[in-house]
């Protein structure tokens, strides 16, 4: 059976990119939704111009706008059972991965029997510049840090990853800011969990980065990635 994928993608101003970003989504994909994260350019309407379903999500930051995303979801898989996802799929609108390699990063779902797969941003399939040295410097301090507590075989953080939407409410995700990705990654280690990395493309951005282009927003950034991998470190 064909599974049926569904696709976040938070934005903040993103009006220049997320028509590139949702022209490039493949057609496998059964809804692409768009949560404008207090945009105030036209991100809104270049999205839904393009064919995705559009929620505005009033507070700021990448975590309040997947779990508005996926609010939506679970709202639609009780009002009908058929809009139930097999699979999520989380990417930014940028434009700086490669909407296309979707298709790479759901199969090992697909065919295997993975729980979790990241999109790791390998430094062989990198455009020069399209990571910062704080980025690429807190990757390796933040997966070093989870090799050495957990044991874990993680990269990267990289927000382009797919799961099986039954682990993904599992992981009962909370962190409405810059450290959701690092709290996904791990819960799945915590609940031991089945997970694997597929190296990706990336390339430069379109527009200035909300987190990695701004002194603040990188420090906030490492310091509540920093916070999740203690927290986990020490619970029990």
């Amino acid at each position: 059976m064909t599974p049926l994928i569904k696709v976040i993608i938070p934005a903040y101003n993103e009006q220049d990119s997320i028509g590139h970003v949702l022209r490039d989504i493949p057609t496998a994909v059964s809804e692409v939704i768009v949560v404008s994260n207090a945009s105030t350019d036209n991100t809104e309407q270049v999205a839904r111009e393009n064919g995705a379903t559009v929620l505005r999500e009033e507070r700021k930051g990448y975590g309040y706008a997947c779990l508005k995303g996926m609010e939506y979801i679970a709202t639609m898989g009780v009002d009908d059972i058929a809009q139930r996802p097999d699979i999520v799929v989380f990417l930014d609108g940028d434009y700086s991965d490669y909407p296309e390699e979707l298709t790479k990063i759901v199969a090992p779902i697909i065919n295997g029997d993975y729980d979790m797969v990241i999109g790791a941003r390998d430094k062989r399939f990198r455009e020069s510049g399209s990571m910062t040295t704080p980025q690429i410097f807190g990757n390796w301090l933040a997966t070093s840090l989870m090799t050495l507590f957990f044991g874990a075989n993680f990269t990267d953080l990289g927000p382009f990853r797919a799961m099986k939407y039954d682990s993904l409410l599992a992981l009962q995700m909370e962190d409405k800011t810059y450290g959701w990705t690092v709290e996904m990654q791990l819960k799945v280690l915590k609940k031991k969990m089945n997970y694997i990395e597929v190296p990706v493309t990336y390339r430069n951005r379109i527009g200035v980065s909300k987190v990695s282009g701004t002194v603040k927003g990188a420090v906030m950034a490492g310091v509540k990635i920093l916070g999740w991998i203690f927290k986990y470190s020490f619970k029990k």
